[in-house]
């Protein structure tokens, strides 16, 4: 049924607050799969409290999450149709490896595809940490029949064209089967992610990963392939997500020297993220 815009406009998206320990730093990085291989010392930074550790980019995903907030009644969505389509985050600061840390979204666009179609919500997020924004989110949720309520149709924002020659790198990375279970433990509970009754519902076979969770992945490929696993060269990031990944499956990323990558699983050969892109110090 088409989303309430009104409604939506109204709801004031609860603010996110963290005391972020080394321990959920090294948490994350393990929960996108970081580790696997312990005799890496490379990964061993991200995923040992005694060594700091050293802060992977993409925390930023899950700090201070606001949690499955698009499921209150109060938002006017209805929280079975929705999916993730798109991410990106910017990083404008130091960042943290410990203290309280906030979050604060906001809607900034709604776009209509007409009656029975999808609808898309946009929304950002600003990080915060002793008052000074260290980065930013942006994300784009579809709301499957969520359009006819009256909104624009299109947004402002151009995609990022494809690539057509083969990828400069390629960096496989496994997914284990209990992936989402680990990952949802950042504070993403959507049921999609573990209860195989609710993805049947939504017309899957089995509960799929995190858009974010796949997001991590990537970002963890484009920090090994460009930045040396050197934390503070992986500045911004931006994706669509046009395929969701089972848990199990290989993630499979491809990049350019520009910074622009896709990724695919390797099992179904389905892409699975497309117009990426990064910026690299």
């Amino acid at each position: 049924m088409p989303l309430d815009a009104d409604k939506l406009l109204r709801f004031r998206i609860p603010k996110g607050r963290q005391s972020l320990t080394a321990r959920d730093m090294a948490f994350y990085a393990l929960s996108i799969g970081m580790g696997r291989d312990p005799l890496d010392a490379a990964q061993l930074a991200f995923v040992d409290p005694l060594r700091g550790p050293a802060p992977m980019p993409a925390i930023v995903l899950v700090l201070a999450h606001p949690g499955f907030w698009i499921s209150h009644p109060d938002s006017g969505v209805d929280p079975a149709a929705v999916l993730h389509a798109s991410q990106s985050f910017e990083i404008v600061g130091s960042l943290p490896t410990e203290g309280d840390i906030e979050s604060a979204t906001c809607v900034t666009e709604l776009m209509d595809k007409g009656a029975g179609k999808p609808a898309l919500i946009v929304s950002k997020t600003a990080l915060t940490t002793s008052g000074t924004v260290f980065a930013y989110l942006e994300r784009t949720i579809f709301v499957r029949g969520g359009g006819g309520f009256g909104g624009k149709s299109g947004s402002s924002t151009a995609p990022v064209p494809r690539r057509e020659e083969p990828a400069d790198f390629i960096v496989d990375l496994p997914t284990g089967r209990e992936q989402a279970l680990l990952y949802r433990l950042n504070g993403d509970f959507n049921p999609l992610h573990s209860d195989p009754d609710v993805a049947a519902r939504a017309g899957f076979q089995a509960p799929i990963l995190h858009g974010l969770c796949t997001m991590g992945i990537v970002a963890h490929a484009l920090l090994r392939q460009l930045c040396a696993y050197q934390p503070q060269s992986l500045r911004s990031m931006s994706l669509r997500f046009s395929n969701p990944v089972t848990p199990g499956e290989t993630i499979r990323t491809e990049i350019w020297k520009d910074g622009r990558f896709q990724a695919r699983t390797l099992e179904r050969d389905a892409i699975v993220v497309d117009q990426g892109r990064a910026s690299i110090l």
